[in-house]
């Protein structure tokens, strides 16, 4: 394990590459955004092909059983400010894969990554694992093409693995869904000639391009967050860690392999977390859709009579290099962009997150640990939310040379229509409190990592946030 953590960890510290230099990434993607025939419109949730309104419920279903449904949920807890709620719900049950495949070039690491189109995709082209793919996509219930590499990740060919997690998606979008996590490695022996569709970078070259809008999906980075690159003891990184000229990178860096100065130590996060979970109550029922109240169909769609959050759409889809190149669904479309952020402070000299517990309507065990701030379809605005939201002013009103990272991140285009968010992780100085509410926590990036490793810790705005972290 030692060995893959410190492979993992050249290949994030090595920001350019021979195998595909950085100044030709991004005419590759604008090549691929041309040379593929992609056409997305809305239209009225009543035309989709091959979807149908349940007659009772109202839910909206594929006509294969599969896939996945649009259904209404009713929600009930003691946590926060809003003791209840309805709301629709994308029902998932299937385990997706979204794996990387890699093998070793000159001594690093590089991943097979893949120019992918979705529906709901800003910039139409983005950076995506190697296989992308619902359980009803790779079993092809669409009856198209099986997905490429899909060998690597089934059992038919021998790899070597090198991370496997069950991760889950947005806990306010999904019931409860999951994906399987995964990276593997190719033996010396095994040579593949990439698609067009499909170059090697290494994880250096990927963080790099997290600092552009919208060009890193979603499932990239959520894999990619999963990596530990080690844990070593303050004795061993006492010397500091200088890597180039840029101190804040280098001291993430050892926050994320610093196993010892931590605030809380890793057992009082467990037992912080576990007390959460016993303490608070999250009860879903699951109710047809056209009974939830404060939302109501019109004009195609269905939304809220407000106007807040999001709203269900159907769109019809051309895409030309997919496994199946033409076909409706349903999708969610935000009514804003919101914002996710983590704050940074420096405790005994190394650097902290400021974490949130955070409970979802979706979330498979309760609650999650979240961004400091996570404000979704804009609901952070004065004047238009229904609670307040901590340490917002401190994020919207941070100087420029406290921000570490900056950048619009889009959610999955499978299901999301052009939704984004703004991601920002800014460092404070030791001014900043220590006390925090129960629902806080400050940990070291070796930690939050740690977590990771284990299913429905962390969710998914976290490690869109954690992904994008640089060393170098």
């Amino acid at each position: 394990m030692a060995n893959t953590e410190l492979d993992f960890l050249k290949s994030a510290l090595t920001t350019n590459s021979s195998i595909f230099p950085n100044e030709k990434i991004l005419i590759w993607i604008e090549e691929r955004r041309k040379t593929t025939r992609a056409t997305v419109e809305q239209i009225p949730l009543e035309l989709m092909r091959k979807w149908h309104r349940d007659e009772l419920t109202g839910n909206l279903n594929h006509e294969s059983g599969r896939f996945f449904s649009i259904e209404g949920i009713c929600v009930r807890t003691n946590w926060g400010q809003v003791p209840a709620w309805e709301q629709p719900i994308i029902n998932q049950p299937e385990i997706g894969i979204l794996g990387f495949v890699t093998k070793k070039f000159d001594g690093i690491l590089h991943f097979l990554v893949q120019a992918k189109i979705e529906p709901g995709n800003i910039n139409t082209v983005q950076i995506s694992p190697t296989l992308q793919a619902t359980k009803s996509n790779y079993s092809q219930v669409h009856k198209g093409n099986r997905p490429r590499y899909l060998e690597f990740f089934n059992g038919e060919t021998e790899v070597y693995l090198l991370l496997d997690q069950l991760q889950s998606e947005q806990g306010a979008r999904f019931l409860r869904k999951r994906n399987r996590n995964i990276i593997i490695e190719l033996p010396d022996t095994v040579e593949i000639e990439p698609h067009p569709d499909f170059i090697w970078l290494t994880i250096g070259q990927i963080k790099k391009l997290m600092r552009q809008d919208n060009i890193v999906n979603m499932d990239t980075r959520t894999v990619l967050s999963g990596i530990s690159y080690g844990s070593y003891s303050a004795e061993i990184l006492k010397g500091g860690v200088t890597l180039g000229s840029n101190e804040e990178r280098a001291q993430m860096l050892e926050s994320a392999l610093n196993c010892e100065s931590a605030f809380n130590n890793f057992k009082s996060i467990l037992s912080w977390i576990t007390r959460l979970k016993s303490t608070y109550d999250l009860n879903v029922d699951r109710i047809p859709l056209r009974q939830i109240r404060e939302w109501m169909e019109r004009d195609g769609e269905i939304r809220r009579k407000d106007g807040k959050y999001f709203s269900v759409i159907g769109v019809n889809v051309i895409i030309e290099n997919r496994e199946v190149i033409s076909w409706d669904q349903p999708m969610i479309k935000p009514s804003q962009e919101g914002l996710i952020a983590f704050i940074v402070r420096p405790i005994n000299g190394v650097y902290h997150f400021l974490v949130q517990a955070k409970l979802e309507a979706g979330n498979f065990d309760i609650i999650e640990l979240a961004p400091t701030v996570q404000c979704l379809t804009g609901n952070y605005r004065v004047g238009e939310s229904e609670y307040s939201v901590p340490y917002i002013k401190e994020v919207l009103s941070a100087a420029n040379n406290s921000i570490f990272y900056d950048a619009m991140q889009s959610e999955e285009g499978g299901r999301f229509f052009k939704e984004q968010n703004r991601n920002i992780i800014i460092i404070v100085d030791e001014i900043f409190p220590l006390d925090v509410d129960n629902n806080y926590c400050w940990m070291t990036l070796n930690q939050i990592l740690r977590l990771i490793e284990f299913n429905n810790y962390l969710n998914i705005s976290a490690r869109s946030l954690i992904s994008a972290i640089t060393f170098i």
